[in-house]
C-alpha cells in the first residue's frame, strides 16, 4: 500500500477518535487505533512508531492539507478537538477547488485505456460525486482533443505492460500500403502520442533501426517470452529533439529550415513556435518574419508547412522547397476542372 494512503486511513482514524468525545485519546490510544486501522484495510500488521503520529497531529493541525484541525492537548495527556462537532472531511471545497476537480477529472478520464485508470477510476468517481455536491450543473472549461473512435486504443495498456515487463512482442501488423498483415517481432520502447494517434516505438532486431508503429494499424499481438528483450537505453527527449511528430528519418541530419511567414500568421508562430528549435532571424515592417528551425526533415514537417497554405514560403534548403513546390503543383491540378466538368 502506498505512504500517502497510509497517511490518510491514519489522518481518517484520528478524525474518527477525536469526534468521539465519549472517551479521553492519548497518545498510545491513537497509535492502537491507527495500528487497528491499518491492519484491517491491510490484512497484515503495520506498526505505527509514536513519532509517526506526531507528525499526523502536527500536519492535521497545519494548513499543508487543508484541514487546520483545531487539535488540542488538555490534563498534558489527551487530545481532543476543540471545536465541538469539527471533523477533516467536512470542510467545504472553494470555488477554485472545485474547478480544479472539475478539470483535473476530466484529463485523468482521458487516460482511461491504460489500467492505471482502473486503479484510480473509483477514486475519480467518488471525487465527481462530491463535486457535483458541492455545485451541480458545473460544465468543464478545458476540452482535450481525442478521438474515441481510433482504432487500436484497446492495445495500449498490454503494450504498456510489455513496455514495463520488457517482454517480447509478436505483432501482426497492417501498414497503409501493404494488402497483407506482416508479422513482426518486436521490442517495444515507447508510447508516443501524437496528432491524437498513438504509436508505438521500438525495433525488430538489434541490427535494425529503431522504428514506430501505429497502434491502428496492429491487428493482433502475442507475446515471445523466449526470446531476450534488447536491453537499451532508448532516450526519447534525445530522440525526438530534432523533428516535428514521430518520423526520424535514419541517415539524415539535422539542418536548418529557413521559413518566411506573412504577417497575419507570425503572431500565432510567434507565441506558439513550431518547434523548439525556432528562432525568429528578422521582423519585416509589413509585419512578416523570417524564422529559422532546426530540424531534419519529415512528412511530418511537410503538412505542417502546408497547412499555413499561401502564408508560408520555404526558404531554404532548396530540396525542401523544390519538393513543397512539386506537391502545390499537383494540388493546384488536381483543383482545375475535368473534362466533362
Amino acid at each position: 500500500m502506498a505512504q500517502n494512503k497510509n497517511a490518510l486511513i491514519r489522518y481518517k482514524t484520528i478524525d474518527k477518535c477525536l469526534q468521539n468525545k465519549y472517551r479521553q485519546w492519548t497518545l498510545e490510544d491513537l497509535i492502537e487505533a491507527c495500528s487497528q486501522a491499518l491492519y484491517e484495510y491491510e490484512g497484515k500488521e503495520t506498526p505505527v512508531s509514536k513519532r509517526t503520529i506526531q507528525l499526523d497531529l502536527q500536519m492535521m493541525r497545519s494548513e499543508k492539507l487543508g484541514y487546520n484541525a483545531p487539535i488540542e492537548v488538555y490534563d498534558k495527556k489527551y487530545y481532543h478537538y476543540a471545536e465541538e462537532d469539527f471533523s477533516i472531511t467536512d470542510i467545504p471545497l472553494t470555488e477554485t477547488d472545485i474547478n480544479v476537480l472539475t478539470e483535473t477529472v476530466s484529463m485523468l478520464k482521458q487516460f482511461k485505456d491504460f489500467s492505471l485508470f482502473h486503479d484510480v477510476s473509483d477514486i475519480l468517481q467518488r471525487l465527481e460525486d462530491k463535486i457535483y455536491a458541492e455545485k451541480s450543473h458545473t460544465q468543464p472549461v478545458i476540452h482535450l482533443d481525442k478521438n474515441e473512435n481510433l482504432k487500436g486504443l484497446h492495445f495500449l495498456d498490454e503494450i504498456y505492460q510489455a513496455i514495463v515487463k520488457k517482454v517480447v512482442l509478436v505483432i501482426s501488423y497492417k501498414s497503409f500500403k501493404s494488402k497483407e498483415a506482416q508479422e513482426l517481432t518486436f521490442h517495444p520502447f515507447l508510447l508516443k502520442e501524437f496528432n491524437n494517434r498513438w504509436f508505438l516505438v521500438g525495433r525488430t532486431k538489434a541490427s535494425q533501426p529503431i522504428t514506430n508503429l501505429a497502434l491502428d494499424r496492429i491487428e493482433k499481438i502475442d507475446y515471445d517470452f523466449n526470446l531476450p528483450f534488447l536491453e537499451e537505453e532508448f532516450n526519447a527527449e534525445n530522440y525526438y529533439k530534432n523533428i516535428v511528430g514521430v518520423t526520424v528519418n535514419q541517415g539524415l541530419y539535422p539542418m536548418i529550415i529557413e521559413l518566411w511567414i506573412d504577417q497575419m500568421n507570425a503572431p500565432y508562430v510567434i507565441t506558439k513556435p513550431l518547434h523548439q528549435s525556432q528562432r525568429i532571424i528578422e521582423t519585416y515592417e509589413d509585419g512578416s518574419i523570417l524564422v529559422h528551425l532546426f530540424l531534419i526533415p519529415n512528412y511530418e514537417l511537410e503538412r505542417l508547412l502546408l497547412g499555413f497554405g499561401n502564408g508560408l514560403e520555404v526558404i531554404k534548403p532548396k530540396n525542401l522547397r523544390r519538393r513543397m513546390l512539386r506537391i502545390i503543383e499537383k494540388t493546384y491540378e488536381r483543383y482545375q476542372p475535368k473534362e466533362e466538368e
